[in-house]
């Protein structure tokens, strides 16, 4: 069975955006820039929620990761944008299972909070990779829109780059 990564940039205190959506304040430049795309290799499958997909969308990329099979899940959306693209807008869970049992590399959740919280509380979540940038926001988008269910997490990796951004790899106990 292919494993399910949350794997996600955050702040200090736990923001993966401004409350806005910006992302002013992490860095976007560095060796953990290259070691986050080398990280993808793992990957052949990419999860994201409409408003993820809207960062990109607003500065005209409607494929952002062409190498992967994507699927954006929105209940707004009425048809994809891009070929490449596939709309996801019920049973985010099921298709996730689906997924899952399929042949193939691993799955990477980039985004968002909305669908983490709701994957997580199915228990469809196998790690949560926290890529922690050496800022504080005080507000914003947190890692998860609800809360979710105490949980304890196995540190299975961890990277610290001189930059100050500090990569954790948990494996979810379920």
């Amino acid at each position: 069975m292919r494993k399910l990564s949350y794997y996600i940039a955050s702040t200090v205190d736990g923001f993966i955006s401004h409350a806005d959506g910006s992302l002013e304040g992490f860095l976007m430049e560095g060796d953990h820039a290259k070691d986050f795309f080398e990280s993808l290799q793992a990957y052949d499958t990419v999860l994201m929620g409409r408003e993820t997909y809207d960062l990109g969308r607003k500065f005209g990329v409607t494929n952002p990761y062409p190498a992967l099979e994507q699927y954006v899940f929105s209940r707004t959306l009425k048809e994809s944008p891009d070929p490449a693209i596939k709309l996801v807008s019920e049973n985010a869970a099921g298709l996730v299972r689906e997924l899952k049992n399929r042949q193939g590399k691993d799955i990477w959740l980039c985004g968002g909070a909305n669908l983490a919280t709701q994957l997580f509380a199915e228990g469809l979540i196998d790690e949560v990779i926290v890529k922690t940038n050496p800022v504080i926001f005080g507000a914003g988008k947190p890692l998860f829109t609800e809360q979710v269910k105490l949980t304890a997490l196995e540190l299975v990796d961890k990277k610290f780059f001189n930059n100050g951004v500090v990569v954790l790899r948990y494996r979810v106990k379920h």
